[in-house]
């Protein structure tokens, strides 16, 4: 199996599901058909400033796949946002293989957070690069944060996740580190001195929380909870540091 990345962005409108929710339906019904197993979908915020139309906080999702069938997987995504998106949106969608996202589109993807791109220049990137980049409703201006999406998934260090191979949404709770990588598939727990947590640490998972991308790592922060035991980064915190 190949790991693909598929950026999307700008679905909704006010009134609408938001985009994470339906990349998280697209990962469902993927797997449901057979055609990739969704592994994470992470949200990236992107630059907010009044001259960039948004719905509410202009932020792209990236999914990630293992791909069982690459040759269905293009039209499904493309049959499936066609149908789900919102009146008035502006949908944008980039596929492209994990290994072939290159250091230009990671850079893109770091401009999106700071800078006004053009969607122009996000076509002659692509075109550029071989990957797939496509404006599906509306003025096609989605096509600048799918394909920012894609590169800073792969960059590593941007983003929170909203969905997991395993589901981490509905537990909240104490449990040890090691538990959590295994059950949720966390593959680093620190601090927020950057400090590794054993696996025999007990943390608190308060409700709400979401772990993080950190040196290409899903990963989870904590902070102190009294004198020995941890508890997940408040929602403020973890807004934050993955904006």
């Amino acid at each position: 199996m190949k790991k693909y990345l598929i950026g999307i962005d700008d679905t909704d409108n006010l009134t609408s599901r938001g985009t994470g929710f339906i990349v998280r339906e697209l990962a469902r019904l993927l797997k449901e058909a057979g055609i990739a197993k969704p592994q994470c979908v992470s949200r990236h915020q992107l630059y907010f400033h009044p001259d960039i139309p948004y719905t509410s906080h202009n932020s792209s999702a990236c999914l990630e796949v293992d791909v069982l069938k690459p040759e269905e997987l293009r039209d499904f995504c493309r049959n499936y946002l066609l149908d789900v998106a919102a009146e008035g949106s502006d949908v944008g969608l980039c596929i492209v293989p994990f290994d072939n996202v290159s250091d230009k589109q990671i850079d893109w993807g770091l401009r999106a957070k700071k800078e006004i791109l053009s969607k122009y220049d996000a076509i002659a990137l692509a075109k550029h690069c071989g990957i797939y980049l496509e404006g599906l409703t509306g003025t096609h201006d989605g096509i600048i944060g799918s394909l920012a999406a894609c590169g800073l998934r792969k960059y590593g260090n941007d983003g929170r996740i909203l969905m997991l191979s395993a589901d981490f949404r509905s537990f909240s709770g104490v449990t040890t580190a090691g538990e959590i990588c295994r059950n949720f598939h966390i593959q680093n727990i620190f601090d927020t001195f950057d400090t590794s947590i054993p696996a025999e640490a007990m943390i608190t998972l308060e409700e709400g929380w979401k772990p993080l991308l950190k040196n290409g790592l899903y990963s989870l922060m904590v902070e102190k909870d009294g004198q020995y035991a941890w508890k997940s980064i408040s929602k403020e915190l973890l807004r934050k540091i993955s904006s």
